[in-house]
């Protein structure tokens, strides 16, 4: 047994049951290790941007990695804008990164580069001199690395640079896995300090993230809220939150700065639960960096590495509140909208048609904003762009129907991000992935549009316009996924996008649904 079979077979052992792929020369012992150890199954990506998409849309649903196999350095840096996405989602991954044999990386032969310091950007562990006999424990200290919490946006990604020699040299067999990292608990006078503030008067909100996200810290959040008057919130973008009739209602925060800071206004104590104060997203001049209100005081009952659930418990029980009642969302019925295709018809349409149990990926504008309007219709998953590094919509959306094969996913994209990475379509094509894209087909970067116009500009100029403007020439995205195998169609209107919507939900594999019309955010 060579080094790269007892790696894969390690992984295997430890619970790894995912491997996407893009692999090249210098990982073909890996392959081969891929190919005599079946349960691991293998994926093929044509773009290394999908690889870590898609192992982040994976690892969120999954709740435990996948591996990704990513040849040399340059490999890994087209995987990297996802990866900052993951990071920030705190998904966890296992990269192996192919390397040359150590003998061969001194004479700088032309796909050399310095892997470690590109691993340094997303990455809470990683080694680059593994050899045969240590590559499976390697692996297994890999795999124990994407579940151990990390303080601060350390992440959970785990990156093991192989060099080819340790693939390809003799090894010793498969090694046993570790046991599993738990999470550290919140000490006492965090909660006794805590309780203190909410039941001492003034206007309170919860502002909760990543584990504070889970049903159960959501379900006891919503007690203390119920017991103390306080409103529970979510940053604007959480990795996941299962959302829908009978789930926690929770207010989501905006995305511009000004809104933010409305939406908290009168608020006294902003108290963090595994999250951070809220940030700008960009910096924009005469607006503070971080949105706190003015006369509010910020607490913190956990760090984003601790157990948020106990922590909530233990608060709700100390308050009294652990048997108060739970505010939870009520369905609703939506009607289908008609007419023309707007951003806001193409919000109603989906949410009037959102099937039971669907995962949503967003990554656009228009997408990010279908997020209330979904709340009252059926239960479903909802995966944000963490990072802000467009082109995770489509990947994260393979690698959610590649966790959830049960289930409907739905990619909401803008037609500028979904340029990045739309080679996720040929994957879902190759993998028969349920998976439902909607392209907000309005042939431009609006998101720049609107910023540009922030900056107090009424009309861009003719360079300026040009920058933003994707439509000479136009893209047909229908033609485009059908060229990877992925049947689509154009919809104009209202009735058209609605139709093809409960198609798409109605047919097995993946379908592509351009929408048309004057889109705007």
């Amino acid at each position: 047994m060579n080094g790269a079979h007892s790696l894969i077979a390690t992984l295997a052992d430890c619970g790894v049951e995912l491997c996407i792929a893009n692999p090249g020369t210098s990982e073909m012992h890996l392959v081969q290790g891929l190919d005599s150890v079946p349960r691991l199954r293998s994926v093929l990506a044509l773009f290394e941007g999908v690889c870590t998409g898609a192992a982040d849309g994976y690892g969120r649903m999954a709740g435990k990695p996948a591996a990704t196999l990513l040849h040399l350095g340059p490999g890994l840096a087209n995987g990297i804008a996802n990866l900052h996405n993951a990071r920030k989602a705190r998904s966890p991954i296992i990269n192996i990164v192919g390397n040359h044999p150590h003998y061969h990386i001194g004479y700088d032969a032309p796909l050399t580069s310095n892997i470690d310091t590109l691993t340094g950007n997303f990455s809470s562990w990683s080694k680059s001199n593994s050899t045969a006999d240590t590559l499976a424990r390697d692996g297994a200290d890999a795999f124990t690395a994407t579940l151990r919490q990390t303080p601060d946006s350390q992440g959970q990604i785990a990156t093991l640079i192989m060099g080819a020699d340790a693939a390809w040299g003799e090894a010793r067999g498969p090694v046993r896995p570790n046991s599993l990292p738990t999470r550290a608990k919140v000490d006492e006078s965090a909660v006794v300090e805590i309780a203190k503030v909410v039941s001492g008067g003034g206007k309170s909100a919860l502002l909760l993230e990543h584990h504070a996200l889970e049903p159960a810290a959501l379900e006891a959040a919503s007690r203390i809220a119920a017991r103390c008057g306080c409103r529970i919130l979510t940053g604007t973008f959480p990795a996941r939150i299962d959302g829908g009739p009978g789930r926690v209602a929770v207010e989501r925060l905006p995305y511009f700065p000004e809104q933010i800071l409305k939406t908290l206004e009168g608020t006294d104590n902003l108290i963090l639960v595994n999250g951070q104060v809220p940030a700008s997203f960009f910096a924009y001049q005469g607006i503070p960096s971080q949105l706190i209100p003015p006369g509010c005081q910020v607490h913190r009952l956990s760090r984003v590495e601790e157990d948020a659930i106990d922590a909530l418990q233990r608060l709700a029980e100390r308050l009294g509140a652990a048997d108060a009642k739970v505010t939870r969302f009520e369905r609703q019925e939506i009607p289908r909208p008609s007419g023309e295709l707007s951003n806001r018809s193409i919000i109603q349409a989906f949410a009037a048609t959102m099937p039971e149990g669907l995962i949503v990926c967003t990554d656009s504008g228009g997408g990010n904003a279908a997020y209330p309007f979904c709340q009252n219709t059926a239960p479903h998953s909802w995966l944000s762009l963490t990072g802000g590094s467009i082109g995770q919509g489509g990947p994260a959306a393979t690698g959610a129907a590649l966790a959830c094969p049960e289930r409907r996913v739905v990619a909401l994209l803008g037609d500028g991000g979904a340029a990045y990475t739309i080679q996720c379509l040929w994957t879902q094509a190759r993998e028969s992935l349920d998976v439902t894209t909607v392209i907000f087909a309005n042939n431009s970067y609006n998101i720049l549009n609107v910023e540009y116009a922030r900056l107090g500009v009424e009309q861009a100029g003719s360079i300026a316009a040009s920058l933003f403007d994707i439509s000479n020439p136009s893209i047909n995205w229908v033609a485009l996924a059908g060229s990877m195998g992925v049947p689509g169609a154009v919809a104009e209107t209202a009735e058209q996008f609605s139709d093809l919507l409960e198609r798409s939900y109605r047919t097995p594999g993946p379908f592509l649904i351009q929408a048309n019309g004057e889109l705007q955010r």
